[in-house]
């Protein structure tokens, strides 16, 4: 009986992951990303980092680790199962005798010596050319770095070192967020060293930060969807919600608390809005697992699966 009912669960298993496997869409990245109806972000992750990089170059999860090895002492890469990389940001934090001021600079530190490739160039390019904003988790500045662009800021409620969400790499000063390109940092930026998120509390005042601008206020985004007069319009939030999204480079896991509850919010925007809606890609080149697929479709976002990372960081640029 028990084999039996061991049989009937590995069966179940398979359909189930054929299934979700037979919902992933292979398509050229390249001509998805020009199609002419699409008003195009990109959301890129760490992955342009780690592409052509040696072993543990451009790696936060070392540069955490390393942390914690300077701060308190030898640790096996084995405490990282189990523990998101922000959990783990906020247990050395607490392990800590007293309260630093010095941890998120000091990971700036590490990434000081990182460097623009080839990919950065060439994606940073072509959105340039085509006006295309760029928003990344990153915090480093291998994407600005790679056609030398400086940093503005656009005029903003209350500006401070902790939120930038204003500040901007461009060649030139703009005015429209959804429209004219720029890269903005969703997580903080190296320049502004206590704007990193790095702890589960730190993503928390994040989303503290954004639902007033979405829920609160006669302003708010939800309140009429009047992009013209909202809070966020100077800030990165503005494309999130105007523009069709090409997520890659990043895993999209559970670990991205703050910019998965960012997706929830606009998928709700969207529901109470449909006018507005925009659409969502997600490039990966490996199956999915079903909760990740199951999240993915239920915001709105197609997961889109190419053959190789090439398909990702070279050819479409």
């Amino acid at each position: 009986m028990g084999l039996k009912l061991t049989n009937r669960v590995v069966t179940y298993q398979k359909i189930t992951n054929t299934i979700w496997k037979s919902r992933e869409m292979k398509m050229d990245f390249k001509a998805l990303l020009r199609k002419s109806e699409y008003k195009p972000a990109l959301i890129i992750g760490n992955g342009v980092n780690l592409f052509n990089a040696g072993k543990g170059v451009s790696d936060w999860e070392q540069l955490l680790l390393q942390l914690w090895q300077n701060r308190i002492g030898d640790i096996d890469k084995k405490a990282l199962e189990g523990i998101s990389l922000t959990e783990f940001y906020d247990a050395l934090d607490l392990k800590l005798s007293y309260q630093s001021k010095t941890l998120k600079a000091e990971f700036c530190e590490g990434m000081a010596d990182w460097q623009s490739k080839d990919q950065h160039r060439n994606i940073v390019k072509w959105a340039s050319v085509n006006q295309c904003p760029i928003l990344t988790t990153n915090f480093e500045n291998t994407l600005s770095d790679s056609l030398g662009l400086k940093l503005h800021r656009l005029t903003a409620p209350k500006p401070t070192d902790y939120y930038p969400w204003s500040n901007y790499y461009a060649a030139k000063p703009i005015t429209d967020t959804a429209n004219e390109f720029a890269i903005w940092h969703i997580n903080g930026m190296q320049h502004y060293k206590r704007s990193i998120r790095l702890g589960l509390s730190d993503y928390m005042g994040s989303v503290e930060r954004v639902r007033p601008m979405l829920h609160k206020s006669g302003n708010r985004l939800f309140y009429r969807a009047d992009f013209s007069k909202w809070p966020g319009r100077h800030t990165w939030l503005n494309p999130i919600f105007q523009n069709d999204l090409f997520i890659f480079g990043l895993s999209l896991e559970v670990t991205e608390v703050f910019l998965r509850w960012l997706l929830i919010e606009r998928a709700k925007f969207f529901k109470k809005f449909p006018n507005q809606r925009r659409e969502a890609f997600f490039i990966h080149d490996k199956p999915l697992a079903a909760g990740q697929q199951l999240f993915l479709e239920s915001v709105g976002i197609k997961p889109i699966l190419v053959n190789s990372y090439d398909d990702i960081y070279v050819a479409p640029w």
